[in-house]
């Protein structure tokens, strides 16, 4: 039987969080898979124990029977979402250098051309799914250039991702073939890329050393995953979750409009307001841990609740307020600390330049369908929606 907290987390999450946040600072609940977690929702709790060197993310410290994430094979496993230092810091130290701010700020006229490009199919339609039209495409499209992924060679990756974010129950092996799949994809272009290095990230990833030393096989499939799964996944969502929240809140809409120079400082809000990722990776102790008054046992899952966090009282003012000039730094949907998102840069960049260019396009935006026909993913770890549709 699922546990009726967690249903309600999946059906409204902020509500569900803020009933939490009521009850307690820590709470022992039962994942949709049927396995016990631990939930932290506070502000200044989760933001601490993101940087909390004694939280671990390596499973080698799970107990058994505790949630512990993706089932993946090694080639996909060795990424930076599971490794601490001092394995994380030689990893996160290699990529940096090839993943610099450089490189990322030479994808703004590229993210541009893609935004017009999906934008010019769109115009003479006069309705769309926002999300299949827009929101997808766009972030894939780069990731893929930013890869070296040959256009001949964009395989469906949405549909993978969504297996592995929101599994079927009844076909437990759609997953185990998105994965297979994955791993054969990455396996072969890390191949061509090795034998005809291009200008690309994943060149790059293949070429670069410090001191002799080098990323593995495992290491570099894994990373290519990473880049590929996080810096797609969570960049679709965080740009249709933007568009909706704007749709839903007219004047602040009218306000961006009316300044688009607020486009920053409003990509931080929508983050804050509705990410795209309600919690962290998980994460386990490595030894019993005292969070909120209550002791953690060595190896349990615990799941820190940026959903809950960027809303709770404490830490924001009127939290459930959607404001553009809101101060919204501090907002933890990208992390805090070490494992601090790695894509923060490229995602900041591509929802700024997506929003901007809808907006300048599609002065008419509306939303197609009543605000509450919408459906949200029934995923307790991602919130994005299944369809967006509009009129423009």
């Amino acid at each position: 039987m699922s546990d009726p907290t967690v249903q309600a987390l999946i059906t409204d999450p902020y509500a569900g969080y803020a009933a939490l946040r009521a009850a307690g600072p820590v709470h022992r609940v039962t994942g949709p898979d049927g396995l016990p977690v631990w939930l932290v929702t506070g502000y200044a709790d989760v933001r601490r124990l993101l940087a909390d060197p004694r939280l671990a993310l390596d499973k080698a410290h799970a107990a058994p029977g505790n949630y512990q994430g993706l089932r993946l094979p090694p080639a996909l496993d060795a990424n930076l979402l599971n490794l601490d230092p001092p394995h994380h810091t030689r990893i996160r130290r290699l990529v940096s250098q090839a993943f610099t701010p450089a490189r990322i700020a030479a994808l703004r006229g590229p993210v541009e051309r893609v935004a017009e490009q999906l934008l010019d199919a769109m115009a003479p339609l006069g309705r769309a799914d926002l999300l299949t039209a827009y929101a997808a495409p766009l972030p894939i499209t780069v990731i893929c250039d930013l890869l070296g992924v040959p256009a001949d060679d964009r395989h469906d990756f949405r549909a993978w991702t969504d297996t592995l974010i929101t599994p079927d129950p009844a076909c437990p092996q759609d997953a185990k073939a998105a994965v297979g799949a994955m791993l054969a994809f990455f396996t072969d272009l890390i191949g061509r890329k090795r034998r005809e290095p291009a200008d690309d990230l994943l060149s790059d990833l293949i070429a670069v050393r410090e001191e002799g030393d080098r990323l593995s096989e495992d290491e570099l499939t894994s990373l290519a995953f990473l880049i590929l799964f996080a810096g797609y996944e969570n960049t679709v969502h965080l740009i249709a979750n933007a568009v909706l929240a704007l749709l839903t809140h007219p004047e602040q809409l009218a306000a961006l409009r009316a300044d688009p120079s607020l486009v920053s400082g409003a990509v931080e809000e929508f983050a804050r307001f509705d990410g795209p990722a309600p919690l962290a990776i998980r994460r386990f102790p490595r030894a019993d841990v005292t969070i909120g008054g209550v002791t953690v046992p060595a190896g349990e899952t615990v799941l820190l609740a940026i959903a809950s966090a960027n809303r709770d009282p404490a830490r924001f003012a009127d939290p459930d307020r959607l404001d553009l000039r809101r101060e919204a730094g501090g907002h933890l949907a990208l992390g805090h600390g070490i494992h601090y998102c790695l894509g923060a840069p490229l995602a900041r960049l591509e929802t700024e330049l997506a929003l901007t260019a809808l907006l300048r396009r599609f002065p008419a935006l509306a939303l197609d369908a009543p605000a509450d026909d919408l459906r949200h993913r029934p995923a307790l770890r991602a919130r994005g929606l299944l369809a967006l549709p509009v009129r423009y």
